[in-house]
């Protein structure tokens, strides 16, 4: 497909025939972690993630349209100051669904690294998973959709 450019903004890049075409169409997270074997084999073998691109101390990991881009930590090279623990949202259509599939895998998990579903006041449902490596991740599901 040729694209055009004609400014800034995203909106506009058009493409041959002259429509808009999106710039931005995903943010995928890093996250920083001690082990990427151990992340890897948590990702793939608990929360069902394909590990789409592995290379060195860097892994791809993705399940539908959800991904995340994993990075072991080699000292302090390339990793954030400070807090190195992140929680990461992640949306989808029937939490439920998410918590049937991963419950029964809990006994690979630490007592308590579960938690939900659970509604919250803001209008989400919510499953949350603490990976090895102390990374929280929330499988939310907006109850306000019909």
């Amino acid at each position: 497909m040729e694209l055009h450019y004609r400014g800034i903004a995203g909106s506009d890049i058009i493409d041959a025939g002259g429509a808009p075409v999106s710039n931005f169409y995903r943010i995928t997270p890093f996250m920083h972690v001690p082990d990427i074997e151990a992340a890897v084999a948590f990702f793939t073998g608990i929360l069902g993630f394909e590990c789409r691109f592995r290379q060195g101390v860097y892994a791809y990991v993705q399940r539908e349209a959800a991904a995340f881009r994993l990075v072991e930590n080699v000292g302090d090279e390339g990793a954030p100051p400070g807090n190195r623990r992140f929680a990461y949202y992640v949306d989808v259509q029937d939490v439920d669904a998410v918590a049937a599939e991963l419950l029964p895998k809990a006994s690979q998990l630490n007592d308590g690294d579960l938690y939900g579903p659970v509604d919250q006041i803001y209008g989400q449902r919510e499953f949350m998973v603490v990976a090895p490596d102390g990374n929280l991740l929330v499988f939310g599901q907006d109850l306000t959709r019909s």
